[in-house]
């Protein structure tokens, strides 16, 4: 493949990956996809391929079509231990962050949502809300009638409702919060926390280290100040499954506040805070090692503000 062509998939990768990630809600997956959309493009006759964005968009699209629609994807996340991939403010992969539509696409709660959607549906709703596409164009990406893209639009809305959260938060807020909550956990007062927290607040994780075998949930404030109580205090085995004392930083993972857990320099845990108006409503705690993998090779390359906690 000549460097031109080569050149010409370089420079719709992070839009494809957007995309891809959007629909799949795994960057692992994200990345697959897109390195499969590049076999084809190497292969196929580029002689035909009259608008070559428009042909990526096309092939990335159905692929992870295909992908939701494959046997090990549906039982991955039938079985009830899938949560979407965090993902660090700034990374590419999280495509477009110009309008509310596009920052809330890319929450977790906007990425679990989507998981009552089907594949198609799924595909329109990123194409709409988040990369503008109209209907005209979906119908011709996914070889269906524009009415049909305008239905499943509809449908898909009806699922996927705002969340009222903030968006578009500035990093000294997204600290101010994350550090209320720190504070509120590290001082094994349950009212505390519960003050910080909207009252119909929930909860999701994936367990200390990653070792749940399904997501574990919390669905109301009083059970999950408890379990945040219970998890924030220190103890020998839990560090022993982190490998040491973690270092506590505040960042933004997603679109929203989160405090995110290191040992020397490598991410072991992340508790993302959805905020509506100055509550929580909403944490969601990931801390299996291959949900992590993105994140901490962004991790690597950035410029750390001090730690919250320099060894909990």
């Amino acid at each position: 493949m000549d460097t031109a062509t080569v050149a010409s998939f370089e420079a719709s990768r992070d839009r494809l990956s957007a995309i891809a990630y959007r629909m799949l809600g795994s960057a692992a997956d994200a990345e697959d996809t897109v390195q499969d959309a590049f076999l084809r493009w190497q292969a196929t006759d580029r002689r035909y391929v009259e608008v070559p964005e428009a042909w990526l968009t096309k092939t990335v699209t159905n692929l992870a079509i295909d992908r939701l629609r494959s046997a090990h994807t549906r039982h991955e996340r039938a079985v009830g231990a899938w949560l979407p991939e965090p993902l660090l403010s700034g990374d590419p992969m999280l495509g477009p962050a110009d309008t509310v539509e596009q920052r809330e696409s890319v929450t977790l709660a906007v990425l679990l949502l989507m998981e009552q959607l089907s594949p198609v549906e799924r595909a329109v709703y990123v194409l709409r809300e988040a990369f503008s596409y109209s209907h005209a164009e979906i119908a011709r990406i996914l070889g269906i009638t524009e009415s049909a893209s305008q239905q499943h639009t509809h449908r898909a809305r009806r699922r996927i409702t705002p969340t009222a959260g903030d968006t578009g938060i500035a990093p000294a807020d997204a600290r101010r919060i994350v550090q209320a909550f720190v504070d509120a956990a590290a001082s094994g007062r349950t009212d505390q926390l519960v003050a910080l927290l909207t009252e119909d607040a929930v909860g999701t994780s994936d367990g200390l280290g990653g070792l749940a075998k399904r997501v574990i949930s919390y669905t109301n404030p009083a059970r999950l100040a408890t379990a945040i109580r219970s998890g924030f205090k220190p103890t020998a085995a839990k560090r022993g499954l982190v490998g040491g004392s973690p270092t506590l930083h505040a960042a933004i993972v997603n679109g929203c506040p989160a405090m995110v857990g290191t040992m020397c320099d490598r991410v072991v845990g992340v508790a993302i805070l959805e905020v509506r108006g100055e509550k929580i409503a909403a944490i969601r705690s990931i801390a299996a090692p291959a949900r992590l993998a993105r994140i901490n090779a962004e991790w690597q390359g950035r410029q750390l503000d001090a730690p919250l906690i320099e060894s909990w």
